[in-house]
């Protein structure tokens, strides 16, 4: 049963930053909210919303040179006005009363220190007691989160671990003192279906075990559906909405949540069509050797891919699903031909590949993270016409500043002075767009996309869905879309192949897999992302 009485009551949160001229904007307006003893309070919103700064000012963990606060700030906690707290008096709340786990785990943690030891120090920094006892309670800890063989793990590093095992360990550590509040910004993002819901479990197992309440930020209306029993919709700084989640997700009275909500409608699978095979590949399979003898001989090796066939049809979709680890990504580097295998991979007579040239123009890829893809010293125009320049090396440079334009409009960037801006001069969204103008750009028959939406808000999503559906149906270029988003596959596959290490579990149409899935896995997959 929830308390009434709010253990954190923001009476008024305003903040704006300020760049290097003095100009300033407002990344918080207004804000005001309570949390009350045992609930989960969601925060929900698109990137630039404001939910994260809002976060971090609640545990005053934003930079003061570059932020400014109004004088009428008051957010209390334990009779404490927060916003009024010295460095030192932070000492005894952040980490201790009220906690915090980040997005990404892998940037949290220190790559060289174990997680044993990172879990005792936050318990040993906060506690007068023995490291010997803070040891004692981390290795308690990490078997309270589920991590496996725990004693073992205890002196494994971050990068031994896979994605879920690091958030554990992110969240054994946010525990470790037992806080009233735990603040979860995007906990579970990065993750597969099946280790989300995990790590949802274990966050609701937590907050009734040790009785903390829980703010949970994020941007995905399905997981904060499962976990809050109140959300705050953000935009642009402002709280817009605020209810109970039946009210939120059945009666939403704002637009913008109605538009937040509008991108997760349920969708139909893709209507299947007869058309052209474009590439088969046959028993494809990758292996890594994990381990020589003395002499550099493999004596332990991985299986990443294991006799692997599928096909790939003009003006069609193959969604690939699956766990981090199932194959996926590897499969789709051997398509584009970036990794050694063994197998065949055949292309059709229309593909028109006489060598390798011809190859890397008839098969682009579109990665996950577009900051990373996109080289951060050229500016748009080179990015794109890179490719444009290789492969159609008797234009002149006005004809491939044409051709860029030209590209850049069918992917919905129609305004031309972008062509001498940065990747770092644009949002998730339109980076992600820059990178499917670059792989169009030279007109390839087969865009290979590694989860192409993974990293970006809902609505986002939906428009990059929306934009590839359009660019397919306009060129018939056959797609292999890799994605662990069961909503994205279904939204635009017209066959699925589920894959578990390294092998294909089930193959067929996007209809037949999510209305009369065969395997228990698929099955699973389903019910994590979708039920």
């Amino acid at each position: 049963m929830i308390n009434k009485e709010p253990i954190l009551d923001v009476k008024s949160l305003n903040v704006r930053f300020v760049n290097e001229n003095g100009d300033f904007f407002s990344a918080v307006y207004n804000s005001k909210f309570e949390l009350n003893e045992g609930e989960v309070l969601a925060i929900v919103g698109e990137s630039g919303s404001g939910k994260s700064v809002t976060a971090l000012s609640i545990l005053g963990l934003l930079n003061n040179k570059k932020v400014l606060y109004k004088s009428t700030n008051s957010v209390m906690f334990e009779n404490q006005d927060l916003t009024a707290l010295s460095e030192d008096e932070w000492q005894g709340i952040r980490g201790n009363k009220i906690s915090m786990i980040f997005q990404e785990p892998m940037s949290s943690l220190n790559p060289l220190m174990s997680i044993g030891k990172q879990v005792a120090e936050v318990i040993f920094n906060h506690r007068k007691i023995s490291y010997k006892k803070a040891w004692a309670r981390a290795r308690y800890l990490l078997k309270l989160v589920g991590i496996e063989n725990y004693k073992e793990r205890m002196k494994a590093f971050p990068f031994e671990l896979s994605g879920g095992q690091r958030q554990r360990v992110m969240i054994a550590m946010a525990v470790a003192n037992n806080p009233k509040v735990l603040i979860a910004d995007e906990p579970t993002t990065a993750l597969d279906v099946t280790v989300q819901k995990q790590i949802l479990e274990l966050l609701l197992k937590l907050k009734d075990k040790l009785k903390m309440a829980i703010i949970f930020i994020s941007h995905d209306l399905s997981v904060v559906r499962k976990i809050a029993n109140r959300v705050i919709v953000m935009k642009d700084g402002v709280i817009v909405e605020e209810g109970s989640v039946g009210n939120i997700f059945n009666a939403p009275q704002h637009i913008y949540t109605k538009e937040l909500l509008g991108a997760y409608a349920k969708k139909e699978a893709q209507k299947d069509f007869k058309s052209h095979k474009l590439l088969e590949a046959r028993n494809l399979l990758v292996s890594y050797v994990i381990k020589k003898n003395l002499f550099g001989k493999a004596i332990k090796k991985i299986d990443a891919l294991k006799n692997v066939s599928i096909a790939l049809y003009e003006g069609k979709t193959l969604g690939v699903v699956g766990e981090s680890g199932s194959g996926k990504t590897t499969l789709g580097m051997c398509l584009a031909n970036l990794i050694k295998y063994k197998g065949e991979i055949l292309t059709a007579k229309s593909v028109k590949i006489k060598g390798e040239k011809d190859f890397r123009k008839a098969v682009q890829v579109v990665f996950q993270d577009p900051y990373n893809s996109l080289n951060p010293r050229h500016n748009i125009l080179e990015i794109v016409g890179e490719g444009i320049k290789v492969h159609f090396d008797k234009l002149k440079d006005e004809e491939i500043k044409e051709r860029v334009i030209n590209v850049l409009k069918s992917v919905g960037l129609k305004d031309e002075s972008i062509l001498y801006k940065y990747p770092h001069e644009f949002s998730g969204g339109q980076r992600q767009r820059i990178a499917i103008a670059r792989a169009l750009a030279v007109e390839p028959k087969i865009l290979i996309l590694d989860e192409p939406t993974s990293a970006l808000d809902v609505t986002v999503q939906a428009e990059i869905l929306k934009l590839l559906k359009k660019i397919q149906k306009q060129n018939n270029i056959a797609y292999l879309f890799i994605s662990h988003d069961m909503r994205a596959i279904r939204e635009i596959s017209h066959e699925v192949v589920v894959m578990k290490n390294g092998e294909i579990k089930e193959y067929s149409t996007a209809e037949e897999i999510f209305n009369m899935p065969q395997e228990y896995y698929t099955k699973e997959l389903i019910k994590a992302a979708l039920d």
